[in-house]
């Protein structure tokens, strides 16, 4: 079996055997936690008050925030290449400040055209300040520590929700959403433009020398049949992930359960979630890169098989949305270091950007499209049977994503 288990396939610390610079990994803790809680989880807060006041509807505005994901997978095609060669400092410095004046032009504007705009810019941020740049920097500067450093990271992000979710609603509590907005975006600012700009002006490394097995450099990865299975791969899986949290509370509704106990449920997945990302360290010591991928996967569509299959009693649904946050904190994590576990840290930025662009791009429309097939097919648990089988797809297609006979 091959040697890239653990994220192999790089040197430590850039291939110069340089320790890492300390400042970076608490200040990327900090700014993850500050860029997800106010750039992507105050919308989910405040989107009720922004509809309620301004008489938009509820359509018009959630497009405007999955515009925002789609325009982020899209430009972290861009932004993978300039952290390659020019590494984090200044594309993450620069998408705060663009993150915070995306959710001044938010706060502001006077109608459905100027709140999309500000959507799109926000996008745009999001592709410079949240995981693929922070994975980019930890993943050349920790290599081949890294999963380590990438794990520290995820359970950070994983807080967001818990920090700015009450936050956010504590705010609009006494101000309208204009006013929370503006202020979330001075928090942004305050907490992520110095981090960034400080924090991550240690010099980048050089590229390590690609593993023996990366013949044609970048090129020839992204046309490999590999690349292009594992882009398959984590494009289905994560349209069926997503669907499958958003569709959570209303399969448990439909099936007699209160608001409150679906809320709860979600709840518990997610604390799942914090508990899976602590295990993926260990599975990586124990299990191949394909065998990993397969496996994970394979697991999501049992675990949303289940849903779909069990009714109560609630104790048990629980137990499932336990399990299935286990899985999709693995699943970060397994996307974070697919790159290098098969081809190296050399190309991290670009390869993780074009690898990344459709399964974001897909994670951004599954609400949308999976509250349609609900409708289509007659109820959430159709549906969550409709998702396994597109998980279990995606773990069919992972097996053709070997990169060397021996692995």
């Amino acid at each position: 079996m091959s040697d890239l288990r653990s994220g192999g396939g790089g040197g430590r610390g850039g291939g110069r055997g340089a320790p890492p610079p300390r400042a970076v990994l608490p200040a990327l803790c900090l700014t993850q936690i500050a860029s997800w809680g106010i750039v992507y989880y105050a919308f989910l807060v405040l989107n009720p008050a922004i509809t309620a006041d301004t008489g938009w509807s509820a359509g018009a505005t959630t497009a405007a925030f999955s515009a925002a994901l789609v325009v982020s997978a899209a430009a972290g095609i861009y932004v993978g290449r300039v952290l390659d060669h020019r590494g984090p400092r200044t594309v993450m410095t620069a998408g705060s400040v663009l993150g915070t004046l995306s959710l001044l032009v938010v706060a502001a504007a006077p109608n459905p055209a100027v709140f999309f705009a500000g959507w799109l810019l926000a996008g745009t941020a999001m592709a410079a300040v949240l995981y693929q740049p922070a994975f980019a920097a930890l993943t050349r500067w920790w290599a081949p520590d890294h999963i380590r450093a990438l794990t520290i990271v995820t359970l950070a992000g994983g807080l967001a929700s818990t920090v700015f979710a009450p936050l956010t609603a504590l705010l609009a509590d006494h101000m309208s959403w204009r006013a929370t907005y503006a202020v979330l975006a001075g928090i942004l600012a305050v907490l992520t433009v110095p981090a960034h700009a400080i924090a991550l002006k240690a010099p980048w490394p050089p590229a390590p020398p690609s593993p023996p097995h990366v013949t044609r450099g970048h090129e020839g990865v992204v046309r490999s049949r590999a690349f292009w299975m594992l882009a398959v791969t984590f494009t289905l899986s994560a349209f069926a992930m997503y669907a499958v949290v958003i569709g959570l509370v209303p399969l448990l509704i439909e099936r007699g359960y209160t608001p409150a106990q679906a809320a709860w449920a979600l709840g518990l997945g997610g604390a799942g979630q914090t508990l899976g990302r602590t295990l993926y360290a260990t599975l990586a010591r124990h299990l191949g890169v394909t065998a990993r991928t397969v496996t994970l996967i394979a697991l999501g569509a049992l675990t949303t098989a289940a849903l779909a299959a069990v009714a109560g009693p609630y104790a048990l649904l629980a137990a499932v949305s336990v399990l299935a946050g286990v899985i999709r904190g693995n699943l970060t994590l397994l996307q974070a270091t697919a790159v290098t576990d098969r081809w190296g840290t050399a190309h991290y930025g670009r390869l993780s950007g074009l690898l990344g662009a459709p399964a974001h791009a897909a994670a951004a429309l599954a609400p949308f499209a999976g509250a349609v097939m609900a409708g289509g097919l007659g109820g959430h648990p159709d549906l969550f049977v409709l998702l396994a089988a597109l998980s279990a797809a995606a773990a069919a297609t992972a097996l053709g994503t070997r990169t060397q006979p021996a692995e």
